[in-house]
């Protein structure tokens, strides 16, 4: 076991390497306040295991997951104002928690930083093979489009479609699951306004289509 773990810490060490090709850009979590915050909680948190990590920015910490979803190993690794180099300088809080699955959703918070979706993508391939060393099964959930209500809506959901696109082709590359969420939340390329409460952030309403969008996939993985 120890030497499995020393394993995927090199290669996890290798992957963050690789994904610093953006210059300051890739800086921006450390002068976020809710990453020194929660991350430097999980140092002090004891869960054992879980089943299931929920891993994201602020729309999927959102939610009390084990209680949206009714199942208690239902761990919340989602950090309101974080990007995808965010997510990878952090896996030493979701790995080790030896997951069955880990649904990501990541990409909005990178689009209005400056990232394109080609190096969003590359980022996210990052921790998705991060996972893949641990074990862990990845499960790619859609970037979610924005509403009319958030600046540069129009400009940035067109971004948000070429990510998903590439997310999704690489999916189904590499036999990944993909759940675009856009289907039942979005109207065409805008998030629509019943299901958002500033043109981002997600109602009750939303978290609850979005629960039962996971269901399928959890009784898929036994869970």
């Amino acid at each position: 076991m120890r030497i499995f773990r020393l394993l995927s810490l090199l290669c996890f060490g290798a992957l963050v390497l690789s994904a610093q090709s953006t210059g300051s850009l890739d800086s921006l979590y450390l002068k976020n306040p809710s990453y020194r915050q929660l991350t430097g909680l999980w140092k002090h948190y004891r869960p054992a295991r879980a089943d299931v990590v929920m891993l994201g920015n602020s729309i999927t910490a959102g939610a009390e997951w084990n209680e949206l979803l009714g199942r208690p190993g239902v761990i919340n690794r989602g950090i309101s104002g974080d990007n995808l180099v965010g997510y990878l300088q952090r896996m030493e809080f979701v790995g080790p928690l030896t997951p069955r699955v880990c649904f990501i959703m990541g990409g909005i918070n990178d689009l209005y930083a400056g990232y394109t979706p080609e190096q969003i993508f590359r980022n996210y391939t990052f921790v998705i093979d991060s996972l893949r060393s641990w074990k862990i099964t990845p499960v790619v959930q859609s970037t979610l489009y924005v509403s009319p209500q958030w600046r540069l809506a129009e400009q940035k959901n067109q971004d948000v479609a070429k990510l998903n696109s590439l997310l999704e082709a690489h999916c189904i590359a590499n036999e990944i699951d993909f759940l675009d969420l856009n289907a039942r939340l979005a109207d065409g390329r805008m998030l629509r306004d019943e299901y958002t409460t500033d043109g981002v952030h997600l109602t009750p309403a939303a978290y609850a289509i979005w629960a039962e969008e996971l269901e399928p996939l959890l009784q898929k993985f036994g869970l």
